[in-house]
């Protein structure tokens, strides 16, 4: 697993250099790897070389991988879309939730997340593109969500989250993340205190640090193809 050690060094250098470039060097991104469909080895080597936190997109693959690390202290995220059918599963044993857009899900995932646990970490999910086969909220039902779910005890919002349609050009990649970045102002100007946006993966991870992404999600490029 040598390789996943030297992916993660050029990653982290990346990140580095497009948090300078961007003229936020002392505002650092943290780096999620997505580890979903990836062996339990190459997320114990990863964690081996200093990688703290770990997206999942399926249940019950993520507690297995909870489960078989819980000797380590690290941080686990899910990040795939949550039916109401499998909240009880992540509101006890994730650490984050990223995906959150419906009130419902939210009032499960409060109710279950266990109380003595640390307050499960949430960010709600935008539909930034109003894509019909993607998930998330869309911009004008943000608010009134996140005034919903800043109420809820046992979770504490911390932001927002998108996965907009693929772009191939710098500028246009950065368009809807700026857009995001608005989003989250306007929460912050109605008094929510919220500090996270989730955004960017491994061809767009540049143009999302450049407005404002906090947490970038990227997968093959820590641990390369998954296997069939």
């Amino acid at each position: 697993m040598i390789r996943v050690t030297e992916n993660l060094r050029v990653i982290r250098d990346l990140l580095a250099q497009a948090s300078n470039d961007a003229g936020r060097g002392e505002h650092p991104v943290k780096l999620l790897a997505v580890s979903k469909k990836q062996p339990l080895a190459a997320v114990l080597a990863a964690a081996g070389a200093g990688q703290v936190d770990f997206g999942e997109n399926f249940v019950q693959e993520g507690l297995e991988k909870i489960a078989a690390t819980a000797h380590l202290d690290l941080v686990w995220h899910y990040i795939g879309h949550l039916q109401a059918n499998k909240t009880r599963q992540v509101a006890q044993h994730f650490d984050w939730v990223h995906t959150v857009d419906r009130l419902r899900i939210a009032r499960r995932l409060s109710d279950q997340r266990p109380a003595g646990r640390d307050d499960l970490q949430v960010c709600l999910q935008v539909n930034i593109d109003d894509e019909a086969s993607k998930s998330g909220i869309g911009p004008d039902e943000l608010p009134g969500l996140a005034a919903a779910v800043a109420e809820l005890p046992r979770l504490q919002l911390r932001g927002l989250m998108c996965l907009p349609r693929n772009r191939d050009d710098f500028d246009a990649q950065r368009e809807p993340f700026a857009r995001m970045r608005q989003l989250l102002a306007a929460l912050r100007q109605d008094g929510l205190e919220l500090d996270t946006l989730s955004m960017g993966m491994s061809g767009d991870f540049r143009a999302a640090i450049f407005e404002g992404s906090t947490i970038v999600r990227i997968g093959t490029a820590v641990f390369g193809s998954r296997p069939t």
